[in-house]
């Protein structure tokens, strides 16, 4: 199928379609004629994923100072606040380290969507091609008139 094929057959199930995809909204007919305003790019996924990997950075920074804020208590055994001090600070190192991470994980997360919504009619193409190169119809063979 050449890619030309795969334009004509989204086009034609374009047309066919007569309902639109409706997600938590009322439909454009019901009222407030307001279109809509949802964006879905590249660029958009790209900077929501920036976002969310800046948090994580400001969250690292911010686990720095906490650290630093941690010198000089002492031992715990002398202070009960020191020990109190010591055991909270434990279990917000560990929540802000999860936080952290997930910031990262989503952050990379939505900058492959970006680029997988990007590469999708790309791939589509590539992949058809190689199809095309690898079941090439081969020439018939006999029945050939060979110059007679």
């Amino acid at each position: 199928m050449a890619w030309d094929e795969w334009e004509k057959l989204k086009a034609s199930a374009a047309e066919r379609s007569t309902g639109q995809m409706q997600l938590n909204q009322l439909s454009a007919e019901s009222g407030g004629g307001r279109k809509p305003d949802l964006i879905s790019n590249k660029p958009a996924w790209t900077k929501a994923g920036t976002d969310i990997g800046s948090l994580s950075e400001d969250i690292s920074k911010a686990t720095r100072k906490l650290e630093d804020g941690q010198t000089g208590l002492g031992k715990e055994a002398g202070c009960l606040t020191a020990a109190a001090q010591k055991e909270v600070y434990g279990s917000w190192e560990t929540y802000v380290n999860k936080v952290s991470r997930r910031c990262e994980r989503l952050s990379g997360l939505l900058v492959k969507a970006g680029n997988d919504q990007l590469r999708t009619d790309e791939a589509v193409e590539a992949a058809l091609g190689r199809l095309e190169v690898a079941y090439a119809d081969t020439p018939a063979v006999g029945g050939q008139n060979k110059g007679r």
